[in-house]
């Protein structure tokens, strides 16, 4: 049986169970001149990055639940930090669990599934 909070992965795509439901796929993917990166939840694009004083993303059009809004966005950023710092992929789970326990998130903290 699987726990009601979590983050669960599929390759780069992650999703988020809140209350035994799963929301997502929440994804990314450079632009093609690599100088950004696209945020997309079920394929449709929420957010952009370019640099730390370019970040957008809008998730309302979605009406999710705002906890699912808040984890989505904490491992979004999480993931983007680790890209750009060229983390290697232990160290990117671990930044994402230690922004989800700073934010005060940690039952999706501790239940982090597919990681690889």
């Amino acid at each position: 049986m699987s726990v009601p909070h979590a983050v669960k992965f599929k390759d780069r795509a992650f999703f988020v169970r809140h209350r035994n439901r799963e929301y997502g796929p929440f994804d990314y993917e450079w632009v093609p001149n690599l100088r950004g990166i696209e945020f997309t939840y079920r394929q449709q694009k929420f957010g952009e990055f370019y640099d730390l004083l370019e970040i957008q993303a809008d998730l309302k059009e979605f009406k999710l639940p705002m906890r699912v809004v808040e984890v989505s966005a904490i491992v979004t950023g999480s993931i983007v930090l680790g890209l750009l710092c060229g983390l290697e992929s232990e160290e990117k789970r671990q930044i994402i669990q230690e922004n989800l326990v700073k934010h005060g998130l940690v039952r999706f903290a501790n239940n982090i599934e597919g990681w690889s």
